[in-house]
């Protein structure tokens, strides 16, 4: 049985990652996305929400049975502890959610977006390359603030948690470059997608 070849898309907050995805997308190339997951296993009935709302309590559950993401965000990034322990709560759901949903890949190579890919590992293992969307730390802050309304201040804690830059391009196998404007993902996107299905063929 041929294995699909597993690209782990990453990047720091802000880079970009859910549009760089979309492009993939658009050329037929199966994404799974692990926020997207993780959003999915936190709501009310699922497995994520209810070992969220037994740890952290029902503060963090609003007037309509969801999830107050925004406060657990806070707490999350405001405390050290409350991270690693939400983390530890939903990684491991996470993956194997994503490992069921590549197992029924068809296509020669999939994207898999794990925003904390390089330093939680996780995912790493399945992963044949890592490539890396890139832009400013500026343009990140500049992005998420206006996204999600936060500070500065807390769009950089943010980032803190994250591995750096410079250490992310380091670990890269590809590296897609975002700091201009949205219509020069494209063009990358295909010449990566090319080569993906030349390196797909190669592995099989």
């Amino acid at each position: 049985m041929t294995v699909p070849l597993a690209v782990g898309l990453t990047g720091g907050i802000g880079s970009g990652k859910s549009v760089v995805a979309e492009a993939f997308a658009k050329r037929g190339v199966p994404i799974v996305d692990a926020d997207a997951l993780a959003h999915e296993l936190s709501r009310p009935g699922e497995a994520g929400y209810r070992a969220i709302v037994e740890r952290f309590g029902s503060a963090f559950v609003g007037a309509s049975g969801e999830l107050d993401r925004v406060a657990l965000r806070r707490r999350a990034f405001g405390d050290e502890r409350a991270r690693h322990e939400l983390e530890a709560l939903l990684h491991p759901l996470i993956r194997a959610r994503a490992e069921r949903e590549v197992a029924r890949w068809t296509a020669p190579y999939g994207i898999v977006v794990v925003p904390l890919l390089l330093e939680r590992g996780g995912l790493r293992e399945r992963i044949a390359r890592v490539l890396v969307v890139d832009c400013s730390e500026d343009e990140q802050v500049k992005r998420v603030r206006m996204r999600s309304g936060l500070t500065e201040a807390e769009v950089r804690a943010i980032m803190a948690t994250q591995l750096s830059r410079a250490a992310r391009l380091e670990a890269a196998d590809d590296v897609i470059d975002n700091t201009g404007p949205p219509g020069r993902i494209a063009p990358q996107v295909e010449g990566l997608d090319l080569r993906y299905r030349i390196l797909a063929r190669g592995s099989t």
